[in-house]
Parts: structure tokens; C-alpha cells; sequence
């Protein structure tokens, strides 16, 4: 490699190389494999031939127009058996993370704090409280919204997501 930041620009094409030809955890298979249909060969494969080469060596151009045609037909299966690897992936990740959710139940006419996050107008700085408050649950909603009232009964303008809200002990 290279003992200065300033030739990564060259050194690019052999990392992105290596990216596209390692087999990814999510689609089972590599995306050189997906985008072309076969593995990709390095050069030194093509100077010194390793057994793939010789055989497609050997067949005379009509077998070898063939065996083309029977790896395009494949191309399709390779990549639908990676959509369904993904998908399988995508279950076990999500399970997973759903294991580890805690559901948040607020019941009406609970007292909750509101968090204050930096985007919103009540933000102060960062050596102000994080929470606001109290209010009063008026009504839950499916998906774990909530909507709010303050104390003295005024109505927060929009529903409330349950992962930035908290209960509150008087």
C-alpha cells in the first residue's frame, strides 16, 4: 500500500474489486455474481488459467454460445434466490431488534413528561431540563401514539409518539 493519504484515488479500483466480489451477508451471494451472472475472474487467473478457464477453453464456440445461454437463464434464479436470502435477512435482523423493544402502555388520564428534543422551539441549550411537563393523556392511538393535555386542559396541537414520552410519579 501506499505510506501517504494522497494516492487513495489509485488504490480505489482494487478496494471496490474486493467489495463486489466478497459474498455480502444480506444477499447470500456476491455483486458481481448478481449484476453479471458469474464470478469474477482476476487477471492472473486469465495469464496463469485455474480450472474454470481451461474449461471454458476447451469447448468449441457453439458449446460455449450454449453454456452462456444456460448461465443468462440462471441469472434470474441467482438473483431470486438473493431476494429471498435478503428477505430472510431482514426478518432475522428485525426480529431481533424487536426482541430487545420494551412497548410502552399509557393508559387515559395518566401524568407523562414530554422529552424536548433540539429541533423544537422549547429547546433552551444543552444545560436546560429535557423533559416538559406534566401533561395528562387524553387519548392513546394505535401505533403508540398519544395525544396530550396540559394541566390546565389546553390540547398539544399534534399526537405524540410513546417513545418521547415517560410517566410521570407526583
Amino acid at each position: 500500500m501506499t505510506d501517504n493519504y494522497k494516492c487513495w484515488h489509485e488504490q480505489l479500483p482494487y478496494a471496490l474489486f474486493g467489495y463486489r466480489t466478497m459474498t455480502q451477508t444480506s444477499a447470500g451471494a456476491t455483486p458481481y455474481l448478481l449484476v453479471y451472472g458469474t464470478e469474477a475472474v482476476i487477471s492472473a487467473e486469465v495469464e496463469i488459467p485455474s480450472l474454470r478457464i481451461i474449461q471454458e477453453a476447451e469447448l468449441d464456440n457453439v458449446e460455449w454460445v450454449r453454456a452462456g445461454y444456460e448461465k443468462l437463464a440462471l441469472i434470474d434464479e441467482k438473483r431470486m434466490v438473493a431476494v429471498c436470502h435478503g428477505q430472510l435477512y431482514r426478518q432475522r435482523m428485525a426480529r431481533d431488534i424487536n426482541k430487545r423493544v420494551r412497548t410502552r402502555l399509557f393508559q387515559i388520564g395518566q401524568m407523562v413528561l414530554k422529552r424536548i428534543f433540539p429541533h423544537q422551539d422549547e429547546y433552551k441549550g444543552k444545560f436546560a431540563p429535557n423533559w416538559q411537563g406534566p401533561f395528562v393523556v387524553r387519548k392513546v392511538l394505535s401505533g403508540g401514539a398519544v395525544v396530550l393535555v396540559e394541566i390546565d386542559r389546553q390540547e398539544w396541537p399534534k399526537p405524540i409518539n410513546s417513545d418521547a414520552i415517560k410517566r410521570y410519579y407526583a
